[in-house]
């Protein structure tokens, strides 16, 4: 029988392995090189050494596109199951003469009082986004440090941009009609209606149309965008100017490179891609890489659900109407660029009659609370993995204990000493256990020299002395055990909660969501974890002991990279740790002293 104290030196060093591992495999997806659990290295550059935006810029709405029968473009969707959508779509530039199209060009600018965006009158497509609400990270280098480290200076004042098409950069909502003719696609140009693009004060909702022809159809295209909101309803509404019924389809699109976001740390991984929801599939992430293999995987047709583009943070999302027949799609349009879509098919549409369907396109945080009043499964985008089940409750605890201190990091605090209180039972149990097993320890050492390299008469007298004292050798390590998975599911709440953003605690911690910028946090964490090393039994082996001893200093070094709130939290418990072990310590000698 193996001996207790190598069962929990086994346990630490799985422990110890499995984090680097994680922080080498995220580090090599960030780097674009191949990554060590199978998953798909971040997209860097096409294959003919062009970066991957700038090298698609051709598939991008385009004013100087020649006029074709038939359309080359990938990024204009063709369906395969609804029956109106089936032949090709005419192309787009032949709606309006070269001359007309040169002059349409441009961009309007709509803002609101937390959006301010871009659309794109080719296709009145919405090509930018800026979120008024949302400042930028600090700026990282490739290495993962901080700007007091470099020297760089981040604008605090900077907001994050989340659509947007540029040299190294493409990122838009796309929207238009497929159907058998040539009918106004992202790449037609619109001309924008009367009416304000500014949501003035004292008004509660915004409306901007913009409108198109082609094939003997007129299409207008009206976002509505709300105050408060980062949901905007768009409206299609398919005018039928010709002498015959039609029956196009309408297609919802988000289309994107495949780089990683800028700023975002190569520490830890946080999911950049696709994702479709439906009753029947439910929540269905989609890797860059699958998709250029074609080896993607999701609920292709459906009535119900959505389709987004998710990174860490923020989102987009196309929810069609409920009840509506689409087909959900996804594909690569050019090197490192990548669609997913939904095709809906409209009623028929007869000569001097409209056809309408109306949409809702989410462009913002991950709010959990919006976005779950937008769509079922809409806030499943705040992906926690296998372990939901368990961080949903501790995301729903975390901000009520907001709501009764109005801080998240003492909410972070509050709910750390809530959930050692709640196992405190398993953590006694465990305290108690490396207390008798620090007190023997030298009777140990002295076994190991009185029996050298004989291991059946070591692990004899071992369990011998285990008897005599009546200590449990896996008593240190299964309560341990227990609480993992909680502990890792308030890591992923942690780390995946928007609501940490820009969010200060006190002093010098001005964002939770960030680095600590002085490092005080990573530091006393540092020296935690070294008080607790030295409050539990030394090893036997002195290779060991200098491992150990050294595991709080290369911790304390990778934490120097994480979110302050997630140090924060690490911190908090490695203090009620230090402060519950004292405690049983103390129990147990004070009992041995009245024995």
């Amino acid at each position: 029988m193996k001996e207790g104290m190598d069962f929990q030196r086994t346990v630490l060093w799985v422990i110890f392995a499995m984090s680097v591992l994680f922080l080498w495999d995220s580090w090599q997806r960030y780097q674009g090189r191949p990554s060590l659990l199978g998953g798909p290295p971040a997209p860097s550059a096409s294959k003919d050494g062009a970066s991957g935006p700038a090298a698609a810029a051709t598939a991008q709405p385009s004013a100087a596109a020649p006029p074709s029968a038939v359309p080359t473009d990938a990024s204009v969707p063709q369906a395969s199951v609804p029956p109106a959508a089936a032949a090709a779509p005419a192309a787009a530039e032949a709606a309006a003469p070269p001359a007309a199209r040169s002059a349409q060009a441009g961009r309007v600018r709509i803002e609101t009082d937390v959006l301010r965006a871009d659309v794109d009158l080719t296709g009145a497509v919405l090509a930018r986004a800026e979120l008024l609400r949302q400042r930028v990270a600090p700026d990282w280098t490739a290495a993962g440090l901080p700007s007091l480290v470099t020297g760089k200076r981040q604008d605090r004042e900077a907001n994050v941009v989340l659509l947007d098409v540029s040299p190294n950069r493409v990122y838009v909502a796309q929207s238009g009609l497929i159907g058998g003719a040539e009918l106004p696609t992202h790449r037609t140009p619109f001309v924008r209606l009367d009416g304000p693009t500014r949501l003035e004060p004292g008004k509660d909702k915004l409306e901007v149309g913009f409108a198109a022809e082609a094939g003997g159809v007129r299409l207008v295209k009206t976002y509505t965008f709300r105050r408060g909101q980062y949901a905007i309803e768009v409206k299609h509404e398919v005018h039928n100017l010709g002498g015959q019924p039609v029956q196009p389809s309408l297609y919802l699109q988000l289309m994107r490179d495949g780089n990683k976001p800028e700023g975002e740390s190569g520490m830890y991984y946080t999911f950049t891609g696709p994702a479709v929801y439906s009753a029947a599939g439910k929540f269905q992430k989609l890797d860059f890489g699958d998709i250029e293999k074609k080896k993607q995987s999701h609920v292709t047709s459906a009535d119900n659900g959505w389709i987004s583009m998710i990174q860490h943070y923020f989102v987009s999302a196309w929810v069609p109407p409920g009840g509506a027949p689409r087909e959900n799609y996804s594909r690569a349009v050019d090197s490192n660029l990548y669609a997913v879509g939904a095709i809906t098919p409209l009623a028929s549409i007869a000569p001097g009659s409209t056809g309408a369907l109306q949409a809702t396109l989410y462009v913002g945080p991950q709010d959990q609370q919006a976005l779950e009043a937008i769509a079922p499964g809409l806030e499943l985008v705040v992906d926690y993995g296998w372990l939901t089940v368990i961080a949903k409750p501790l995301f729903w605890l975390l901000q009520f204990l907001h709501g009764l201190v109005g801080n998240w990091g003492w909410a972070i605090v509050l709910l750390t000493v809530l959930i050692k209180a709640a196992f405190y039972p398993l953590s006694a149990a465990s305290y108690k256990s490396m207390a008798k097993m620090k007190e023997v320890t030298p009777r140990m050492m002295k076994l190991r020299e009185q029996y050298g390299d004989d291991k059946q008469k070591l692990n004899a007298a071992m369990m011998e002395l285990y008897k005599t004292e009546k200590i449990n050798p896996l008593g240190g390590c299964l309560p341990i055990v227990v609480q993992i998975p909680v502990f890792i599911a308030l890591y992923w709440v942690l780390l995946a909660s928007v609501e940490m953003r820009n969010q200060p605690w006190m002093l010098w911690v001005a964002d939770l969501a960030t680095p600590d910028p002085w490092f005080i946090l990573p530091l006393l964490m540092m020296a935690t974890m070294w008080i607790q090393f030295k409050l539990n039994p030394t090893p036997p082996d002195p290779v060991q002991a200098k491992v150990m001893a050294a595991m709080p200093f290369i911790f304390g070094i990778m934490f120097f990279m994480f979110p302050a709130g997630l140090v924060l939290y690490w911190l908090v418990n490695n203090i009620l740790s230090i402060v519950q072990q004292w405690y049983v310590t103390r129990q147990i000698a004070g009992a041995k002293r009245v024995g």
